[in-house]
């Protein structure tokens, strides 16, 4: 399950990197259009889940890969793509986090990757936008909307990239996927929180 929430959030990760032009150009930044690559090192997926009805528990996927095409002029022209290793994922149980990978829920080994492609990116006001696209987890491809909020733009001052930051938020249901073990005892929504970071290639 846990899995399916980091697969879920990689999704919309890539879903809001696309938007993050569109958000940009609505707060009046100076948001550069060309191609960026997803900052793994900056980038996280959270995903948070209900356990029993009695407390929500979280965990993160990290490692996230893959191309954003930026146009700020014409976000509708935006295309993203990017994955993750279902193999990152951790919590704060070691346990939990190696049945996670475990073929009775995310397997790993025959699904290591969790991708989104965007298919439409729709500005919703200043700094945010609604973004849709197609998630790939657990062999399963489901559409997967998420709402994106623009966080920032400019030169990294460390390694001098110049980057591009949102925050996306989503729901899937982890049995859509083919992830059923415990559900629904286990939540079958899976919450997820992206904060990503792009840095511009050209």
């Amino acid at each position: 399950m846990n899995r399916i929430l980091a697969a879920g959030a990689i999704g919309a990760l890539l879903l809001a990197g696309a938007g993050s032009a569109v958000l940009a150009e609505a707060a009046g930044k100076d948001v550069k259009a060309g191609v960026y690559k997803v900052e793994p090192y900056h980038t996280q997926i959270n995903f948070t889940v209900s356990h029993f009805g009695l407390s929500n528990f979280s965990g993160v996927l990290s490692g996230a890969s893959g191309s954003l095409k930026l146009d700020p002029a014409k976000p509708e022209n935006s295309k993203l793509e990017v994955s993750v290793d279902a193999a990152t994922i951790l919590t704060t149980v070691q346990k939990l986090t190696d049945e996670l990978k475990d073929p009775e829920w995310l397997d790993a080994a025959k699904y290591p990757k969790a991708t989104f492609v965007s298919t439409k990116v729709t500005p919703t006001g200043a700094n945010e936008a609604t973004i849709a696209g197609e998630l790939t987890l657990h062999g399963v491809t489901k559409p997967l909307t998420l709402k994106a909020h623009f966080v920032g733009a400019g030169v990294n001052p460390i390694d001098k990239a110049y980057t591009v930051g949102f925050e996306g938020t989503g729901v899937i249901k982890r049995t859509d996927f083919g992830v059923s073990k415990y559900a629904p005892m286990i939540g079958d929504e899976v919450h997820v929180t992206i904060n990503a970071a792009f840095e511009l290639q050209q």
